[in-house]
């Protein structure tokens, strides 16, 4: 028994596999520390770039073309002089930065500790695995 093309579609929209393709998102840092810079409102690429540390101009350009096309935040070109662009959480990407918030409050919280971790983890005699 064949399906049509949008039987196809629709059975594909439901495959839970696909959900990979939203934890790509969620698991990108740059996407989360993009999502979370726009929480507090609209930002220029140039505030983007300085509020997120190590992030390069090519990285935050790519990440915001993703976010954009998932629908997870909104490009607006303001008629100014000078011309200024603004990236802006959808009503989606607020979800986003509401699901992800306790995640990333999770890493600030246990920093130091993951430090310690890492460096007792590497102070230790090299040995095989198994």
């Amino acid at each position: 028994m064949s399906t049509s093309g949008s039987e196809a579609d629709q059975v594909r929209r439901e495959d839970p596999c696909r959900t990979r393709e939203v934890l790509d998102i969620v698991g990108d840092k740059w996407s989360l520390l993009v999502v979370r810079n726009l929480s507090q409102g609209p930002r220029r690429f140039t505030e983007l770039k300085r509020a997120i540390d190590g992030i390069s101009q090519r990285m935050l350009t790519v990440t915001l073309r993703s976010l954009e096309r998932d629908g997870i935040l909104t490009r607006t070109v303001h008629n100014v002089m000078p011309p200024h662009v603004s990236y802006e959480l959808t009503p989606m990407g607020k979800t986003l930065r509401q699901a992800t918030a306790p995640l990333l409050e999770w890493s600030i919280t246990h920093l130091a500790d993951i430090d310690t971790a890492r460096a007792r983890y590497d102070a230790r005699p090299n040995t095989a695995p198994g």
